[in-house]
């Protein structure tokens, strides 16, 4: 696939910034600066939402890997998979989200979670009563509003970039995550 929009020259000093921090430019962030307000409020969102405290990091990890595997976002995987290194997160884990189901390396709460994203990801969504309450007990109504709006951000993220052609930058090469391959059957909801 190639990029549908081009990318537009971004400020030298953001340009750097985000070399000395990733190595690389996202082609995410040299699309959007084709729209700078749209940028701006774009990279402004994304540092509120990395601010967000009630639910467990890894937790929100998984479900934006969940919601990329589904849709088919390489670049969101790519990054996701580069940035569960700087979290800690158990390499292993990360490289199973798009196998979870398979997968007997998850806990019974992040199983839950990866369920939510992937139910909430489904057009029409396909949250169950059982599901959100049982995330709702664990996470509480804070912790259940913060999943909420995460996977909601993380479908915004990845259906953009989908959309506008941008694929995985190699990130995720640094690291030593074997990404698993999608399986065949999902947990989508059957076409209408």
């Amino acid at each position: 696939m190639t990029l549908r929009v081009p990318k537009a020259e971004i400020p030298a000093e953001l340009r750097a910034a985000l070399t000395e921090q990733l190595g690389a430019v996202p082609e995410p962030v040299e699309v959007l600066w084709n729209n700078p307000g749209i940028a701006e409020a774009s990279q402004y969102h994304s540092a509120q939402v990395a601010r967000w405290d009630e639910v467990d990091a890894s937790l929100k990890s998984f479900a934006h890997m969940a919601v990329a595997a589904q849709i088919g976002c390489s670049w969101c995987l790519d990054i996701n998979y580069f940035l569960a290194i700087n979290q800690k997160l158990d390499p292993a884990k990360a490289g199973q989200v798009p196998r979870w189901r398979e997968s007997d390396l998850f806990t019974p709460l992040e199983r839950d979670v990866l369920e939510y994203a992937e139910a909430m990801t489904n057009t029409p969504t396909t949250v169950t009563d059982e599901l959100a309450a049982r995330l709702l007990e664990q996470l509480g109504a804070p912790g259940l509003v913060e999943l909420n709006a995460y996977i909601g951000y993380a479908n915004m993220a990845a259906r953009c970039n989908t959309a506008h052609g941008i694929t995985s930058q190699g990130y995720s090469d640094s690291c030593d995550i074997p990404p698993a391959a999608r399986p065949a059957v999902t947990g989508a909801a059957p076409a209408a």
